[in-house]
């Protein structure tokens, strides 16, 4: 059995006021736009599982059964999310993020790691991700 540990103390998700599943702030902060559907299908995914501290941990090989992708897609979906400061993720341990302002999110992932602990797969795929946007891709 893996051993969960926080990866982001300053980021615990917390239940948000509003009644709603999953935080309107993703609407309506525009935090999903620009993520692809198989971020936003993991993001929903892990949401669900997660526990009360927002960690799960599922193999690229589970979420490729659950949610039909391939390991690549589960990759970039992964870095996208990452990228977006919507999950931490130190193999194979996640942490759902809670939803903090642009200017406190970086502040906060820069302080206390959260961003120095993605891996360097997770990397090269944001890399990726960023030529494509860019128009040039492989």
């Amino acid at each position: 059995m893996v051993a969960k540990r926080i990866l982001c103390p300053q980021r615990l998700r917390r239940v948000p006021r509003q009644f709603s599943w999953l935080d309107q702030r993703l609407v309506r902060e525009g935090r999903i736009r620009g993520i692809n559907h198989h971020a936003l299908a993991l993001y929903l995914f892990l949401v669900t599982v997660s526990d009360a501290d927002g960690l799960s941990y599922y193999s690229d090989a589970s979420l490729g059964h659950y949610l039909g992708f391939d390991p690549l897609a589960a990759e970039q979906a992964r870095a996208q999310l990452c990228a977006a400061g919507l999950i931490a993720y130190a193999s194979p341990l996640y942490q759902v993020l809670s939803l903090e302002s642009a200017g406190r999110r970086e502040e906060l992932a820069t302080r206390d790691g959260c961003a120095r602990s993605r891996g360097r797969s997770e990397l090269a795929a944001v890399g990726e991700i960023l030529r494509q946007a860019i128009g040039g891709g492989r």
